[in-house]
């Protein structure tokens, strides 16, 4: 008796440890392994490797005849793409090492790609980064180098969000004169203070004999304009300084008019200075650069912009359901106008 309990105990020993080693196994086989190194990225897409679908066609030109065949190899003249060139925007996550963005930008310069703006940052999870590039070709170029990005070792993926319905945003940061743009040119002579100063108050900055030279000949050319009005001569000749009452109501309706435009294109006011205020502004490409255009009459002295940043839009589901049927289904009569 003794023996058959003996044995039922060390069967039950040895299932309960069987047990437990499996569950050790299982628990090493599911647990995410770190990431240590870029190879990481090429074992991810190995894994996942898939042929990938056909280059997008080509639109040739007609195919030629024999005369200009011979031509075409004696003076080298490949037949040139019909297809447009648009921009697209090009989504790479990446690993968060040394030496990625000189590796992606050197494949866009060796096949010739001018890139409008690139984003780079690192994104929630701590070894990934993400690069948003905009550059402008024709899709089948632009794909041949989004699939040789995305051989690259330290490459997790590249993303073509061209004709993906996606938020676009860009951060614009101007500083802008709010004595008028008078006093551009003489602000940018004042140093980081932006201070109205004319080059002629400077001891040590002698005019030229080119500048003088240029100088004499617009007095002679605003001397004949004013001719037939000696005091209007006089008076565009030497303008009245401003008193500091006029300064400052100028500044005044300079800055108001600042910020209401600010305000127009949700914009505001980051910083104000004695002659000149910060402008901070996001939004669409186009909507920036209209803003900037709108901001140029007042007199920019300086501009910094981010670059585009996309992130594509969730679909809603049942939105989307909701329109196909309200498309295919049949037409109450009652909710019809009369006649």
């Amino acid at each position: 008796m003794s023996n058959v309990v003996a044995s039922a105990a060390r069967a039950r020993i040895a299932a309960v440890a069987s047990g437990t080693r499996s569950a050790a196994a299982q628990s090493r086989t599911f647990a995410s392994s770190p990431i240590d190194d870029s190879t990481s990225a090429l074992d991810y897409k190995r894994t996942l490797r898939h042929r990938p679908p056909p280059l997008p066609a080509m639109d040739l030109p007609r195919s030629r005849s024999a005369e200009e065949a011979v031509t075409n190899i004696l003076y080298n003249t490949p037949p040139p793409s019909l297809q447009p060139f648009k921009k697209h925007v090009l989504n790479c996550l990446v690993q968060n090492e040394p030496g990625v963005l000189s590796r992606v930008s050197g494949i866009l310069a060796g096949r010739g790609f001018n890139i409008d703006s690139l984003v780079v940052c690192r994104t929630e999870i701590r070894d990934l980064s993400r690069m948003c590039i905009v550059l402008r070709g024709q899709d089948g170029v632009v794909e041949q180098a989004r699939r040789q990005l995305e051989d690259l070792v330290p490459v997790w993926a590249v993303l073509d969000y061209t004709d993906t319905h996606c938020i676009e945003r860009e951060l614009l940061l101007a500083k802008v004169s709010i004595l008028g743009p008078e006093y551009v040119e003489e602000q940018l002579l004042g140093g980081p203070s932006h201070e109205p100063r004319r080059s002629p108050l400077h001891p040590q900055a002698a005019p030229s004999a080119t500048d003088a030279k240029l100088e004499r000949e617009a007095a002679l050319a605003q001397q004949f304009e004013h001719s037939a009005d000696p005091e209007g001569a006089a008076a565009a000749a030497h303008p009245p300084p401003l008193t500091p009452s006029q300064a400052l109501r100028l500044k005044s309706d300079h800055l108001q008019a600042i910020q209401v435009l600010s305000a127009q294109f949700g914009g505001r006011i980051v910083d104000v200075s004695e002659h000149s205020v910060i402008v901070e502004m996001c939004g669409k490409t186009k909507r920036v650069e209209a803003f900037l255009a709108l901001l140029k009459p007042f007199g920019v002295l300086e501009s910094a912009r981010t670059g585009l940043m996309v992130m594509p839009r969730t679909p809603i589901k049942n939105l989307e359901e909701g329109e196909e049927s309200d498309e295919g289904g049949a037409v109450d009569a009652s909710l019809l106008p009369p006649g």
